[in-house]
């Protein structure tokens, strides 16, 4: 299978990207048991399915050691040249407190002795509290690494649009920052886009599946309790469903995905991902990868045979302005983390 051209994005000047990014937060332990070899084996049909890159991070159970074992494996089966195909983004997510360049340089190596390479394409970093301002001192000492060439590019995860300014008014070049944005949660229209349209950055967008609930298996469903919602995504976009406006509300959002879906022969799923790729900055959609559990490739692949019409975005704000403002209960990206 061959994805069209539209699939790629010239990301920086020496990253080309899949526009869907291979999640890995679902091989973390919280989306049910991961069999390794199997994970390894699935990888590769990603790979040659044209879904090259990989979205992962420190804590995320044993991700950064399937990307060093799969580039093993990569490099034993068809050679060195075939690395420069794969693409993989980390993150650094560090208890807030003092920043030292050894403290910062130690926790890059372990990331790349795991994934096995002399320099990470994307180092995505998080800080969980900003009353803590060493997020600006862990910044510059990763810049240092940049230019020592440990890193190729620095991005965020989760930053509000105040601290992209701050980090930014610093000095400090940003690529990308990774944010919630999906049709349920569009609070990075607020502010972020804005932003990011005046300063050359991107956005990696998660959270746009809503964890598998924006998907033809919940339309026409009764509202689902804790109990039956078995993976921790599940459970974390139901809660976000319940605040933008509830289950009832979330059926007729479903039911008009559908009727559009149903236009163009794809998925609601295929929908949704479609929505947040057409908006301004987005570079790509993150979609989760439950390896050697399920694998939705063939279905992905859809995304990108079809573009949205006016009428299509006419029909989904007819729902979506009945939702609750997001930005207003919950504030700005990533202020989810920090309350």
């Amino acid at each position: 299978m061959d994805l069209p051209s539209t699939s790629r994005l010239q990301f920086t000047s020496d990253l080309n990207i899949c526009r869907i990014l291979n999640g890995m937060w679902q091989v973390s332990g919280a989306h049910g048991g991961i069999n390794p070899t199997l994970a390894i084996q699935e990888m590769f049909r990603y790979m040659d399915a044209g879904f090259t890159t990989w979205d992962l991070a420190d804590h995320y159970g044993p991700a950064e050691d399937f990307i060093g074992e799969f580039r093993r494996q990569l490099i034993a089966s068809r050679g060195k040249e075939a690395l420069s195909n794969l693409q993989a983004f980390t993150k650094w997510v560090p208890r807030p407190g003092k920043m030292t360049k050894q403290l910062v340089e130690k926790n890059i190596e372990i990331s790349l002795q795991r994934m096995g390479v002399e320099s990470l394409d994307l180092m995505q970093f998080h800080w969980w509290d900003y009353r803590n301002k060493n997020y600006l001192d862990a910044l510059q000492f990763m810049t240092q690494l940049q230019q020592e060439g440990k890193i190729k590019h620095l991005a965020l995860t989760n930053f509000d649009t105040e601290r992209l300014r701050i980090i930014t008014d610093a000095g400090i070049k940003i690529v990308s920052n990774q944010v919630q944005f999906s049709l349920i949660d569009r609070r990075p229209l607020v502010n972020m886009v804005e932003f990011c349209q005046q300063n050359n950055i991107q956005l990696l967008a998660y959270g746009t599946l809503a964890g598998g609930l924006l998907s033809e298996q919940y339309l026409g469903q009764s509202e689902p309790n804790s109990m039956v919602l078995k993976t921790a995504s599940l459970r974390k976009y139901k809660n976000m469903v319940d605040a933008w406006g509830g289950w009832s509300l979330f059926q007729n959002l479903l039911s008009i995905l559908k009727k559009i879906a149903d236009k163009y022969r794809v998925s609601i799923a295929n929908l949704a991902v479609r929505y947040i790729l057409e908006q301004p900055t987005v570079a790509g959609a993150i979609v989760g990868a439950r390896l050697s559990i399920a694998e939705h490739i063939k279905d992905n692949a859809n995304v990108f045979n079809f573009n949205l019409a006016e009428e299509d975005y006419r029909q989904l704000e007819t729902v979506l302005n009945q939702s609750q403002d997001l930005y207003q209960l919950i504030g700005d990206c990533g202020d989810e983390y920090r309350r």
